[in-house]
């Protein structure tokens, strides 16, 4: 008997060593923060992983994710600078950057973190699509629009211990009862934009034709004037050679012999010609041998 109660009691002592033990002994993950409260108060914060030690039954630990998170806001209208309304999906990625803040400031809630994460950044989404018009805003969808959001949340959410990493637009469009009204302005202002540059373009070109026109005009102008004045040098030349032809005796005969030898030539071009001289001719007087 005295066995077996020491036997039990060493069994209960040995329990009671594991239960305090367990109590006793935080693991901590690479992924996660610990906090070590004491009667609900933080006492310290536990951020690198591995296995530390609490005070049994006095102190409680609380794990906060270390990790990057996801917030997905609700779909929601935003009406824009020219009161036009369009319907806005929006995701967030976060952290936390202060565990301790955190837990003060949120009771280590992930889900106070997201309520407050909503209204902020809905609020951002609100007021920056606010000031821009709805052209700017869809012309915006590349990144511009993200990075204003984000940059308008500014420090808000670090007195909670959180960093906003990004805000990104899953959706960013026009409610369905007016989307195809949109859509058909949109493309006749496009259509107008089209036809002012088709016109700019077309009085550019008929521009530069009228100047073409004038330069080839001015060209054409030139060279005739320059073949004139070669024309008119060349009767000059051949005035002042046929005026010392005639003035010297030897010449003039010659140069009446070929005129009449050309003419004759010219006249008795074909079949059947009759070439009629008087007698006294110069030419009758060639072809008689006088």
């Amino acid at each position: 008997m005295k066995k077996t109660g020491k036997l039990v009691i060493a069994g209960t002592l040995a329990i009671a060593a594991l239960i305090i033990l367990s109590s006793s002994v935080v693991v901590t993950q690479e992924n996660e923060f610990r906090l070590i409260r004491r009667f609900g108060r933080v006492e310290h914060v536990i951020d690198n992983a591995g296995v530390s030690l609490k005070m049994p039954f006095i102190e409680t630990a609380d794990t906060i994710p270390k990790e990057i998170l996801l917030y997905d806001l609700a779909a929601s209208d935003v009406i824009t600078m020219d009161k036009k309304t369009m319907l806005s999906d929006s995701y967030v990625l976060w952290k936390i950057t202060d565990p301790l803040k955190f837990a003060q400031t949120l009771n280590s809630s992930i889900v106070n973190a997201e309520n407050r994460i909503d209204t902020v950044v809905y609020n951002s989404v609100k007021n920056v699509i606010g000031s821009l018009s709805q052209n700017e805003v869809i012309s915006g969808r590349d990144g511009e629009l993200s990075q204003a959001i984000q940059e308008n949340v500014g420090g808000a959410m670090e007195q909670y211990g959180i960093k906003l990493l990004a805000v990104e637009t899953k959706r960013l469009d026009l409610p369905a009862d007016n989307k195809t009204a949109v859509y058909e302005r949109m493309i006749s202002e496009r259509d107008k934009i089209a036809a002012t540059y088709t016109a700019e373009g077309q009085a550019e070109a008929q521009k530069i034709r009228n100047t073409t026109d004038r330069e080839v005009a001015i060209s054409i102008s030139d060279a005739q004037a320059q073949a004139a004045a070669i024309e008119a040098e060349g009767e000059a030349e051949y005035m002042r050679i046929l005026a010392e032809a005639y003035n010297d005796p030897q010449r003039a005969e010659f140069y009446a012999f070929t005129r009449s030898l050309d003419a004759a030539r010219a006249s008795l071009k074909g079949q059947n010609n009759t070439l009629i001289l008087p007698a006294n001719s110069d030419l009758a007087r060639i072809f008689i041998g006088q």
